[in-house]
């Protein structure tokens, strides 16, 4: 099955590239999972972000800095239909979406015709634990909706 959802997640990529959907930093919303986090925190992050201590021990603060550099929103996912409700709102436009492949290949399929380019983490702990990613990967993708030209 794993194989089937990157291709689900290729071909949804290269659609979402194909069909030129840019939009304002105000309408990109970053969607992250919640094991993102690291497991051994004490500060239990929500959807919303903010009490993030940013010590470093996870990318929660790399995606935080990344999401304020740009000036789009950025939402944990702790559950597939609060994910769902946070990416069908009106005023989000575009996506760019984390997660393991399962989870991106139900959230895409879930969500459409909405553009979302998705990034796959990394599991180097087994799934739903202390994951990651790889940042200029989700730079890329946001950069590609705010159609921002990297400097030569």
């Amino acid at each position: 099955m794993k194989a089937i959802d990157r291709a689900i997640i290729t071909l949804s990529n290269m659609t979402v590239r194909v069909r030129r959907k840019r939009t304002a930093p105000e309408h990109l919303l970053l969607l992250l999972p919640h094991c993102i986090q690291n497991s051994e925190c004490d500060q239990r992050l929500g959807i919303d972000m903010a009490t993030c201590k940013r010590c470093g021990k996870c990318q929660v603060k790399d995606m935080l800095e990344i999401a304020e550099h740009y000036g789009i929103r950025s939402v944990m996912a702790t559950g597939g239909e609060l994910a769902l409700k946070k990416v069908k709102d009106k005023s989000v436009h575009a996506v760019v979406a984390v997660a393991c492949e399962k989870e991106l290949r139900e959230g895409i399929l879930s969500c459409f015709p909405k553009a979302v380019l998705a990034v796959t983490n990394e599991r180097p702990y087994g799934p739903c634990k202390d994951t990651c990613v790889v940042l200029d990967d989700v730079r890329q993708a946001i950069e590609w909706f705010l159609e921002i030209k990297e400097e030569e």
